[in-house]
């Protein structure tokens, strides 16, 4: 037996599936078999009353998708949707469709001007998808979905009487589908769909599929929602999801007064404040999102957009940041010194049982300066089970160093992590003139000599110093620096210059190894590939440096 996307067979397999399916919960495990073997029917009943909301839905800006009353733009494609049948073709891309089937421009920035599209869109898919099949019955595409429609009805539009009825029918059908056997993001989708759809309508059976909702969500936010802000997946993108999803909730006990308890309101409202500081330490000057993990621009709303929404929500603005800070319980740092920031994985790769969004990019690290990145992660273009995709997971896409050709972390298939790198020896400290953030992990440890991977970052107001140190047997091992695709680089062997779009220039400098430019791609969206350049810095000995300098 044979993997064909790893070339790995026999023992091999047995161990790296054994090293997956160890860290699961039984409920993911008896879940994805309830999942598959019990499937509900669609209950069609007459929906229950409309309660009443007091006052108009506020949204937060997004980038319209609907680019006519049948185009639409999903992960830098453009389609048209002409048929019945296209809502779940086979030649499609399976993330293209679900976001046809999201209803996300419902909510994008100015939907008032195609309200004749979406309503027409919306009897469209009721029509074209019949209850219980293909792709838009799918749980997560269907609480999206729930959720937009509620929204839009919210923001002042009338629906029509068989859309209010197919949101009945469809949050029957979520109560009996829910996604236990994937937890994470997608169950607290789940449960905000449920929530929703519970306070759209009123009576006992909605009551009921609330207080699931809410119930689903007072044990998940305990769980996901760490101390330190971070959503538990380590995605800066999933986190900016999961924080639009809070706000839209802390919106929703506003609209609909006395629906959620306000202790619970409160609640939401502090860990809202703590993901709003988060997501600004994970933010580059630019305003965009540090590449880490599965996470791509376009997909959530940026973090200049959630604060932007979080204040018309009366959530405090996040606290300034600091020259250097530890997000502890997320595993990042942040490092901030004149013209300079670097944010560094130096954290876990995310829970154990759930690691499908994870790369193996332990102590990688983004840098920007004069407000421009330099320094970057390739950024995730794809999901599914494809070459491309496994690439862009391992760790020879990222900022960090390689042993032997191996990844830090075993991550194989889509979204499967086996043997998984801990980070060991962690410490930051600041003086008046330098911060240092220095840690190492043990992600290479099964490989012949048992090497670890230490590496210290050391930041001035005019330069950067990212020391290396392999402890252990090792046969060869490379530091790789992707650059942003916008500066270009000269120089190979030992030093060279970075030139940067607005006409900065910087140098750098390697000890220890030897430099080589090689050609590379970088991914900040879905649908993306961008040619880039990498210093890839192959060692020489058990040390290698590589120092950047600006003035």
């Amino acid at each position: 037996m044979i993997d064909r996307q790893s070339g790995a067979g026999g023992w091999a397999i047995l161990l790296r599936y054994w090293h997956t399916i160890r860290y699961l919960k039984p409920v993911q495990i008896y879940g994805r078999l309830w999942y598959r073997l019990v499937r509900p029917k669609p209950d069609l009943r007459p929906a229950p009353a409309l309660s009443e909301a007091s006052g108009i839905w506020k949204r937060c800006a997004r980038k319209p998708s609907m680019l006519g009353a049948s185009v639409f733009r999903f992960l830098s494609v453009t389609r048209e949707l002409s048929a019945a049948t296209d809502w779940n073709r086979q030649d499609w891309p399976k993330l293209w469709l679900y976001n046809l089937h999201y209803f996300d421009d419902l909510n994008a920035d100015d939907a008032a001007l195609r309200v004749a599209w979406h309503r027409a869109l919306m009897a469209r898919w009721i029509a074209e998808n019949p209850s219980a099949a293909g792709n838009g019955w799918e749980p997560y595409p269907l609480s999206l979905r729930l959720v937009n429609w509620v929204k839009w009805a919210a923001a002042g539009n009338a629906l029509e009487s068989d859309v209010v009825q197919s949101i009945a029918v469809q949050a029957r059908w979520l109560m009996g589908r829910l996604e236990w056997h994937l937890l994470g993001n997608h169950l607290l989708a789940n449960a905000k769909a449920l929530v929703f759809a519970g306070t759209f309508f009123a009576g006992p059976e909605a009551d009921g599929w609330r207080d699931k909702g809410l119930a689903i969500l007072r044990r998940e936010h305990a769980e996901q929602i760490l101390d330190d802000g971070g959503h538990f997946e380590r995605s800066p993108m999933y986190h900016a999801i999961i924080l639009e999803d809070l706000l839209d909730l802390i919106q929703l006990a506003v609209l609909w007064p006395g629906v959620v308890d306000a202790a619970l309101v409160a609640e939401w409202s502090q860990k809202a404040t703590r993901m709003l500081h988060w997501l600004a330490e994970m933010t580059h000057p630019d305003g965009g999102i540090a590449l880490f993990n599965d996470a791509a621009f376009g997909i959530a709303p940026d973090p200049a957009a959630l604060a932007v929404y979080a204040a018309a929500l009366e959530i405090p603005k996040p606290q300034d940041l600091s020259s250097v800070t530890l997000l502890a319980e997320s595993g990042y740092a942040r490092m901030q010194q004149g013209e300079a920031v670097l944010i560094a994985d130096v954290g876990e790769i995310g829970p154990d049982y759930l690691p499908g969004h994870a790369h193996a990019d332990t102590l990688s690290f983004e840098l920007s300066v004069f407000e421009q990145r330099v320094v970057v992660n390739s950024g995730t273009s794809e999901y599914g089970l494809g070459a491309e995709r496994l690439r862009q997971r391992g760790t020879a896409a990222h900022s960090t160093v390689q042993i032997a050709g191996a990844d830090s972390s075993e991550v194989w298939s889509g979204f499967r992590v086996a043997r998984r790198a801990r980070p060991v020896g962690l410490s930051v400290s600041e003086d008046e003139d330098v911060v240092k953030v220095a840690c190492a992990h043990d992600g290479y440890r099964r490989l012949p000599g048992r090497p670890l991977h230490r590496r210290t970052w050391r930041m001035t107001a005019h330069g950067l110093q990212v020391s290396d140190a392999i402890e252990g047997g090792f046969e060869e091992a490379v530091a790789r620096y992707h650059l942003h695709p916008a500066v270009s680089v000269s120089g190979e062997g030992g030093d060279g210059v970075l030139r940067l779009p607005d006409g900065h220039t910087m140098r750098w400098a390697v000890t220890g190894g030897s430099a080589r430019l090689v050609a590379s791609t970088w991914h900040p969206e879905f649908g993306r590939s961008i040619a880039s350049t990498c210093i890839e810095l192959v060692f020489e000995g058990p040390q290698a440096t590589m120092e950047f300098f600006w003035d």
